[in-house]
């Protein structure tokens, strides 16, 4: 499969737990790729084999291998979520970005005040891996954060052997094939362009969230409104 083939697939799989309405979507692949790797931090959500749910928080890479999309990282080991995942490994990653009230009082025309924000749902199987695998994702989350810098006293190479031995005994990686990819960009797109601009104005004289989602929707409006 190619990774055009499973990009289509995957933005026109089963319909989960996210509002299926095409003015929400972005039309390019590599915009909701782009802003999963800008929010890497993601809710890893699952169930036990009792059904019941568990959730962790964990920074993840995104990378693409023969037309498919894996998802890397390590969380706690004999925890409840790692538990949970070794007897169901389904699961779901959430990346979400910035969000704001909007107001109905700056639209046109009456209507119920709402929300406007940016989620991808990404559903595959968890797969844990070795020492070896451990040690590659180590290497490489310390490596990433400290912006490539090697001689950073935090890098998995330079922390003491005795450290790391310690500290991998407690944790396991992780990689998850992703098999549905989900989004919802919610900006009004449904709203009249006077309203779009309106709203535009009045969260950037709101906090840092609301001017982020204004920049958004500005730079995003001549493909809303396109002359």
């Amino acid at each position: 499969m190619t990774t055009a083939a499973f990009r289509i697939q995957c933005f026109s799989g089963k319909i989960f737990s996210m509002y299926n309405l095409p003015y929400f979507k972005a039309q390019d692949a590599e915009e909701v790729l782009q802003f999963m790797k800008e929010h890497p931090f993601i809710f890893l959500n699952g169930s036990d084999a009792s059904n019941k749910p568990v959730v962790t928080q964990v920074p993840v890479f995104i990378d693409e291998k023969d037309g498919k999309l894996f998802l890397t990282g390590h969380i706690m080991r004999n925890t409840d979520h790692h538990k949970a995942f070794e007897q169901n490994n389904n699961v779901l990653a959430v990346f979400t970005g910035p969000h704001t009230y909007i107001s109905a009082t700056w639209y046109t025309k009456a209507m119920g005040s709402t929300w406007n924000y940016m989620s991808v749902h990404a559903h595959g199987a968890i797969r844990f891996g070795d020492q070896e695998e451990l040690m590659a994702v180590l290497r490489r989350l310390t490596l990433h954060y400290e912006n490539g810098n090697t001689a950073s006293s935090t890098v998995f190479d330079n922390l003491p052997v005795e450290y790391t031995e310690s500290m991998m005994k407690g944790i396991v990686p992780f990689e998850i094939e992703v098999t549905d990819l989900q989004h919802i960009f919610k900006l009004s797109q449904n709203r009249d362009e006077e309203s779009y601009d309106s709203i535009i104005r009045q969260l950037n004289q709101r906090d840092e969230n609301a001017k982020v989602i204004a920049a958004i929707m500005k730079k995003r409006k001549s493909k809303v409104f396109p002359s």
